[in-house]
């Protein structure tokens, strides 16, 4: 045993070499050690006094991952006996062990069996461990002290379900020791353990006022572990600050005071400034309301993060330099331009912008260039949280900071350049529109700056900002200057790299070349010859590691050039860059994971095919190798605690999201931005290829219904939205195989997709999936789900509504806090408009289901019906009633006549809907009525006038409830009739926001004289609607009524034919101003209708000139185009 042990403490050791492949070959051997055997070596190793400190540290650090990462599979297995060696050996060691960093890391293991050992019901199954703390703590051993608050802090929730009873006990504990006067090292701790027990209860608020009265003396310890060079309890105040702000409410003022003060002293370092700054900052994100009644603390704060922004190095090669430095994020400047960016956003421009006005002014003023720079990347940083307030007074901003692309200092000039960038973006196209000839004509001056490369590339950067997001049209006056400065500039540093082997501008002019003919699109045409072979030659010739990123940027460059002008003028070198392109391609396996040209490379191709269309096929075996490669990274994650996040930065490109209890969910983000584009590149593939697309749908549905359900930060939700996206788009590709081949198809995706639309927490990815699930049952049709989806689906959907609904008594709830105001109120419509948005998703997969199972379905909906019947009730806000009215309109369309059987809740209703406020109430109510008249069949007859036997007493007075008396669908149609006249002849009835309800309800009225004519007087009716069009807007209910229209005319109706076919230049009117305004199309199967009636009329000579002559030159084209087209 004893020469094991000491084989084990070799592995330990080669565990710890610095040689990877002697640390790999210990890993596999560590790998095949059994798990008992593992806890059996590791706990000897701690506790070997004789073995070196190393050693048992590396034991420690195992064994506690062993018990986190493996405590199932292991710990169960073991004998109780063992179990009670490990619980006793632990406590022993951290007892008697005098290396403070291995007694840390024990008590950590200690921790760590605490977490697995607390059962389902919260109790803990090591109840030694409890009676260890509360002696360590009341010990006057100060090292048995800092074991019991370590391993507290460690596992807050060590109390288990007995924590209310304790609750006393742990809040004397702390107290006593945020107290100790002469151990500091006690009080830090104390405070730490603290704020960790907060963050564990972060939601039980009672809880949380309970322990109120421990906040002075964390601010205290705050303070004095700062002068000690100590941030771990100021770390701990932004984790609360971030995750239960609410529990400072009652020291606000003394906290904000106090990162205020931490944050203004110099002496302490950059790191615990910034942190202090962070506490402000963070609760601007999470507690805003509150903050917002502190606003004179915020002003303080801001002067604070302008002096950090000015905290900049002279650097006198810094104008030269042709390689960008990444963001040096822990420096003073970047730290208080982000914090800026943060609390604009956070607390809104009517609080920030006053209080940071004057000082930009002031600093713009300021004689050192320092000033001027940072008061310029101030405004780049507030420009998206203050934008109503800027735009205000944008045109004196932008007359201000126009000036300064010809200040003396050049980094000068390159803030007032990245302030135009932002700018451009944040306020566009109002921007573009107010500022066009002064920014253009700014920016290509600044970009004559030879001397000063770095301020040439940023105005170019920041041109690209201002094209990508110009109009067309006011783009197009300059675009002679434009060229003709992109030209010059392109050749001259063309020349430069082939000299002196300088890119930088070159790099950034290529974009900017390729963002203009982006815009320009086909009056890029002439400039053409002028860029493409000097583009052409970049890619052929510029293979140097070195010139990766020039190349990817031109070949980005080319292809939108080529989208831009077209196929026709492309062609002629579509050949020529299609073997440049597929030689790099055919490198592609030899390029590194991080070479940017995969990203540049993957899009090109995307954009070579929309340019050929189908001739793009016959590249696709050379493409989708490494598109699939690229498509299928799987990001590196993990689960980590503290202790193992210490030993990971988030520089090292790894992202970090804090899952409570000490633990945090890692993923390194290498790879994923490409991963994203490659996704997204499969959909341009299958939308433009279709069934070109087929040989590739099994794989790509493989691999996009994985992606679906697989959740990750970063670009992990346009990857999601990706997969979503091309399942529809798949199916499409596949049907050329035949029904059995889409059905496989189907079964790949059904199952990710349903798990997907249960699981997903981003609501807008969330809202892309159901949107594609939709629409794959649409094209599926019946029989594509089975019992287990259905039953699956239903839960979902039920769950999503009844969230709907607790989602709008917390914002209720919310509107009753104390902090409530203005600005989070209007928090609160963005919350209610995501949720509506997920409302109308909701809907749109009932509309499928409803569309493809006709009334085979509806026995699932009743689940649901409750729900949606509590939608429309008249309290509910306009878009809960819209959307429910929309889903009785889609049972009442897909489902009748059986649908007879739920029109107690819905008709009336819909009926009291049809004048209501809302226009999008009204629209959805009058297209019901419509559609009752349409599908509703005889059923509704003597369900509704009583002569039909109700099923239960039950039932009549449900009816009797809804209805006031019973009604039939007649007489609610003699309701609806009026109410619907009324709503068209409102004077405001074609204003924009009620045209859509209002061209419904005209539609409706047609379907109900057209369906049931017997429920209304039709010959007083007709000359009213015939008034009333034709519609406009609504294309779907236009072409309705233009089908009853040629009914009427067909049948020689004297009613709207007139005396002597009168009203026949009224019709002519009536069609020609209808295709005029594309509400018919050629598709349609009223156009030939139509047609074939103006035909009749061209035959009667006097007649066609009445009609014609009553034609404006608009009109007359329509009605040729419409002979034309039949």
């Amino acid at each position: 045993m004893a020469d094991q042990q000491q084989q084990f403490y070799l592995l330990l050791g080669n565990l710890m070499s610095p040689d990877n492949s002697v640390r790999k070959q210990a890993e596999e051997t560590y790998d095949t050690i059994v798990g008992q055997t593992k806890i059996t070596f590791l706990l000897q190793a701690i506790r070997d006094a004789s073995a070196a400190e190393e050693v048992k540290q590396m034991a420690a650090v195992l064994l506690r991952r062993l018990l986190s990462s493996s405590f199932e599979e292991i710990y169960p297995g073991l004998t109780l006996e063992m179990q009670t060696v490990i619980k006793t050996e632990l406590l022993t060691s951290i007892q008697q062990e005098t290396s403070p960093n291995i007694r840390k890391k024990v008590c950590d293991i200690a921790a760590e069996l605490t977490r697995n050992l607390i059962d389902d019901d919260g109790n803990n199954q090591w109840p030694e461990v409890l009676k260890f703390l509360f002696d360590s703590v009341n010990s006057d051993s100060v090292t048995l002290r800092e074991s019991a608050l370590h391993i507290f802090w460690n596992f807050p929730g060590i109390f288990g379900n007995q924590q209310q009873h304790y609750m006393e006990v742990i809040k004397r504990m702390l107290v006593q020791c945020m107290q100790d006067q002469e151990n500091p090292h006690i009080r830090t701790l104390a405070a730490r353990a603290a704020a960790s027990f907060v963050l564990s209860n972060e939601s039980n608020s009672a809880l949380l006022k309970h322990f109120s009265d421990l906040l002075p003396g964390l601010l205290q310890a705050v303070n004095d572990s700062c002068y000690q060079a100590d941030d771990s309890v100021l770390k701990s105040l932004v984790e609360i600050a971030d995750t239960a702000p609410k529990y400072l409410r009652p020291n606000l003022e003394a906290t904000l005071q106090l990162c205020l003060k931490l944050c203004a002293d110099t002496n302490l370092t950059n790191m615990q400034r910034q942190l202090a700054l962070e506490v402000i900052v963070t609760l601007s994100e999470t507690a805003a309301a509150m903050l917002r009644k502190h606003t004179a603390i915020v002003a303080q704060s801001v002067p604070q993060m302008l002096a950090m922004m000015v905290d900049l190095e002279e650097d006198d090669e810094w104008a030269m330099a042709d390689e960008l430095e990444d963001d040096d994020f822990d420096s003073n400047a970047v730290a208080g331009e982000s914090a800026l960016d943060r609390i604009a956003c956070g607390l809104g421009g009517k609080i920030i912008l006053p209080m940071i006005k004057q000082h930009i002014m002031q600093m713009l003023q300021n004689p050192d260039w320092k000033y001027r720079h940072a008061g310029l990347m101030a405004l780049s940083a507030i420009g998206e949280g203050c934008h109503q307030q800027m735009e205000a007074i944008l045109q004196e901003i932008v007359s201000f900071v126009i000036l300064f692309c010809s200040d003396p200092h050049p980094r000068v000039r390159y803030a007032a350049c990245n302030a135009i960038g932002q700018m451009a973006t944040d306020f566009a196209p109002t921007f573009q529109k107010k500022f066009h000839d002064k920014v253009i004509s700014a920016l290509l001056q600044t970009m004559e700056d030879q001397s000063n490369p770095r301020v040439q590339a940023h105005a170019a950067a920041a041109l690209i900002n201002f094209t990508e997001d110009c109009p067309k049209s006011l783009l197009i006056p300059y675009l002679d200057s434009l060229v003709q400065h992109l030209h010059v500039i392109m050749v001259a540093k063309l020349q430069e790299l082939i000299q002196k082997g300088t890119k930088l501008v070159l790099e950034q002019v290529v974009t900017s070349i390729a963002s203009v003919a982006d815009t320009a699109e086909e009056k890029f045409v002439p400039y053409y010859d002028l860029f493409m072979p000097s583009l052409k030659h970049i890619v052929e010739n510029g293979v140097q590691k070195e010139l990766r990123l020039l190349r990817g940027k031109t070949i980005e460059c080319i292809s939108l050039i080529g989208l831009a002008v077209g196929k026709e003028k492309f062609m002629p070198d579509a050949s020529a860059v299609m073997q440049l392109l597929l030689k790099t391609q055919t490198d592609f396996n030899d390029l590194e994971d991080d070479d940017p040209q995969i990203s540049y490379m993957i899009s090109a191709w995307a954009r070579m095919c929309k340019i050929l269309g189908k001739e793009f096929q016959q590249y696709l075996p050379v493409v989708m190798g490494p598109l699939m490669k690229t498509a299928s990274i799987k990001p590196e994650v993990a689960l980590l605690d503290t202790q193992d996040m210490e030993n990971i930065s988030e520089d090292d490109g790894w992202e970090f999201v804090n899952l409570g209890d000490q633990q945090s969910f890692g993923i390194k983000t290498a790879g994923l931005e490409e991963k994203a584009t490659a996704c997204q590149m499969l959909v341009c593939y299958a939308k433009e290829l279709k069934e070109g697309f087929v040989e590739y749908t099994e794989q790509v549905v493989k691999l996009m219904a994985f992606e679906a359900g697989r959740r990750f930060l970063n670009c992990g939700s346009r990857v999601r939205v990706a997969a979503a996206e091309s399942m529809p788009l798949l199916l499409e590709c596949a049907r050329v195989r035949g029904p059995e081949y889409l059905t496989q198809m189907w079964h790949f995706m059904c199952d990710a997709l349903i798990k997907a639309i249960g699981t997903e927490p981003d609501s807008d990815v969330l809202s892309e999936i159901m949107h594609s699930f939709a629409k794959c049952i649409e094209l599926m049709g019946d029989g594509c789900l089975n019992n287990e989806h259905f039953e699956e689906l239903g839960g979902i959907l039920k769950g999503k509504l009844e969230e709907h609904f607790k989602n709008q008594e917390l914002r209720q709830t919310k509107r009753q806090d104390e902090d409530y105001d203005e600005q989070v109120e209007e928090s609160l419509q963005d919350e209610d408009e995501n949720d509506v948005y997920i409302l109308t998703k909701v809907s749109d997969i009932l509309h499928s289901v409803f569309s493809s199972y006709k009334e085979k379905v509806l026995p699932w909906f009743e689940q649901l019906l409750q729900l949606i019947v509590q939608l429309i009730c008249p309290t509910r806000p306009w878009a809960d009633r819209q959307w429910g009215l929309c889903i009785f309109d889609d049972v009442v369309e897909h489902c009748s006549p059986a649908s007879f059987k739920y029109a107690e809740y819905f008709l009336r209703p819909m009926l009291q809907s049809l004048c209501d406020t809302s226009p999008e109430v009204r629209q959805a109510a009058a297209y019901g009525v419509g559609v009752m008249a349409q599908y509703g069949g005889e059923t509704y007859r003597p369900f509704c006038t009583g002569t039909a036997p109700l099923r239960s007493r039950v039932a009549r007075s449900a009816v009797r409830r809804l209805f006031v008396d019973p009604v039939c669908f007649c007489s609610l149609d003699a309701e609806a009739i009026p109410l619907m006249v009324r709503v068209i002849q409102a004077a405001d009835s074609r204003v924009k926001e009620n045209v859509n309800a209002t061209e419904n309800c005209i539609s409706a009225v047609g379907k109900v004289m057209r369906f049931r004519p017997e429920c209304v007087n039709v010959n007083e009716i007709l000359p009213h609607w015939l008034s009333w069009l034709p519609l406009n807007e609504d294309k779907e209910e236009a072409v309705h009524t233009f089908d009853f229209l040629c009914d009427l005319i067909e049948s020689n109706n004297p009613i709207v034919l007139g005396l002597d076919n009168a009203n026949l230049p009224k019709i002519f009117l009536i069609i020609a101003d209808g295709v005029a305004n594309e509400s018919v199309k050629s598709e349609d199967a009223c156009s030939k209708r139509l047609a074939n009636v103006v035909r009749q009329v061209q035959v009667s000579g006097g007649l066609w000139t009445q009609c014609v002559s009553t034609l404006n030159e608009t009109q007359t084209k329509a009605i040729k185009e419409l002979l034309n087209a039949a």
